[in-house]
């Protein structure tokens, strides 16, 4: 029969536990406060994810997307067809913020809309679900509006026909430096890239000469200094160096599942892309660019610094403690979770044994 110790005799007993314990919550609390400092802070803006969601219900067929470079955060979009001639200019959550009609028009199948360097904004009514029936389709072009109000705007139309027939498309790309038009058919197996004259005609028929191939692309544009044209399709894109009026594939890029992939732009800073969908309530989601693929006059933004530890002495001459030297610490985040972690290991180890003792 063994005798039970008093307690008293266990310096590491249940009320040393407690002690102990309280002493692990707080180093713990310290430690998670230190990393919550030592990280830093989250720029949901600059961070791949949603950017915002389409919350005006009339808009349930979001075909093209535009950011406007008169109105920071603002952009310009609208329904593919079943809808009248307006234009939507929502804000960076999502409200609409202006709608402008187009005065005199009567849109067929609008699929895309960019801005020009003349500061006019393009729709292009060239979509064709006939499969390349109409002998001709529209581009129409009106003065960005200078105040986000309803509104309804003149409108210049140029009529445009394909050099080799009728085609189905739905990406319309006016270059923001030539002011040049293109427009990329759409079609099962592959469709072209087509160059617009120098200069849109409102008389007569601007002819459109096809210049490229391209796989099956929803909607198209270039970055605000005209070196980069991104190509999208339901779930795909591409990235493209635009040189002496011809693209150069640059590689495939990361896109978001959307319900129907309809519609991409670049941010008014070129930094990133911006991807939308068709349905009610669609979201548009934001795609930063690697600095590879950043435009030519796009700088790639500074890399982030370690900050100090509040308290720390800092060495001689400002370097850096070596983490590798002999006494140096690399004293992080990182290290302090580690730190808290060997410490629970160690806390757990002596509770372990106490226990282990008493059931002895």
């Amino acid at each position: 029969m063994r005798t039970k110790r008093p307690a008293t005799t266990h310096p590491a007993g249940p009320g040393a536990a407690v002690r102990l314990s309280t002493a692990l919550l707080a180093v713990c609390t310290g430690a998670c406060a230190v990393l919550a400092v030592g990280a830093p802070p989250a720029r949901a803006a600059d961070g791949p994810g949603e950017a915002f969601t389409l919350t005006d219900p009339r808009i349930t067929e979001s075909s093209g997307l535009a950011a406007s470079q008169v109105h920071p955060g603002v952009y310009w979009t609208h329904n593919d067809s079943d809808d009248g001639p307006y234009v939507y200019a929502v804000d960076s959550r999502g409200r609409t913020v202006a709608t402008v009609t187009l005065r005199g028009v009567e849109p067929r199948d609008v699929e895309a809309v960019s801005l020009g360097p003349d500061g006019r904004l393009y729709l292009g009514d060239i979509g064709d679900n006939l499969g390349g029936k109409w002998p001709e389709v529209w581009i129409y072009a009106f003065a960005e509006p200078a105040e986000l109000r309803d509104q309804t705007v003149e409108v210049t139309r140029y009529k445009v026909r394909y050099e080799d027939g009728p085609r189905d498309a739905e990406a319309l790309m006016v270059h923001p430096v030539t002011g040049r038009a293109y427009i990329a058919s759409k079609r099962q197996g592959g469709g072209g890239l087509y160059q617009g004259p120098e200069k849109l005609s409102p008389t007569g028929v601007n002819t459109f000469r096809r210049i490229g191939e391209v796989s099956w692309i929803t909607d198209g544009a270039f970055s605000p200094d005209g070196t980069r044209l991104v190509l999208r399709g339901y779930f795909s894109a591409a990235l493209y160096r635009w040189k002496d009026g011809a693209p150069a594939p640059l590689g495939a890029l990361t896109t978001p599942f959307q319900q129907q992939g309809e519609s991409v732009t670049f941010s008014a800073d070129g930094r990133a892309l911006l991807y939308g969908s068709e349905g009610k309530g669609s979201p548009v989601w934001r795609a930063p660019l690697d600095d590879g693929q950043l435009p030519d006059t796009v700088k790639p933004l500074p890399r982030p610094t370690a900050t100090p530890t509040p308290g720390a002495a800092a060495p001689p001459g400002g370097a850096s403690p070596d983490a590798s030297a002999p006494g140096g610490s690399s004293d992080g985040p990182f290290d302090q979770a580690l730190g808290v972690l060997f410490l629970a290991a160690v806390v757990g180890a002596v509770l372990g044994l106490r226990r282990k003792k008493k059931s002895d």
